[in-house]
């Protein structure tokens, strides 16, 4: 048969500070064993993988080949907006004036991310298109 990802693993300089800022983007809480200071830390994604945080001697250096993209249940523009909050920082802002587009953002340790639409923006820009294409 096939594998199972299990997780994403991330690394980062403090895996307790990184997985707490990653548990507040999700919503979900750190493992109840991860404590300040440990080498690793980790947060269970319902039904999915868990990101998985392990500390590395050297900071991060160059873009991601790899990366999580987030789908929100509120209005992208909401999202950003909290995620910014947070303590991310915008790398690269691709959404557009029709409300295509995503938000490309980092976590505290240069991880980059991106924001998307969420299924109701993607649903509403979809019904916009079949409208301004209907002939009638």
């Amino acid at each position: 048969m096939y594998p199972t990802v299990r997780n994403i693993a991330i690394d980062c300089v403090d895996p307790y500070a990184l997985a707490t800022f990653w548990s507040k983007v999700v919503g979900q809480p750190l493992a109840e064993d991860d404590l300040p200071g440990d080498p690793e830390a980790s947060v269970q994604l319902p039904g999915g993988p868990a990101l998985f945080f392990a500390a590395v001697p050297e900071p991060k250096v160059g873009k991601n080949r790899l990366h999580i993209c987030l789908e929100p249940s509120v209005p992208r523009e909401d999202e950003v907006e909290r995620i910014l909050a947070l303590g991310a920082t915008m790398v690269h802002d691709r959404r557009k004036p029709d409300g295509r587009g995503w938000a490309v953002l980092a976590d505290p340790d240069g991880n980059e991310f991106c924001v998307l639409r969420s299924a109701a923006e993607r649903a509403a820009g979809q019904n916009a298109q079949q409208a301004a294409s209907d002939p009638a």
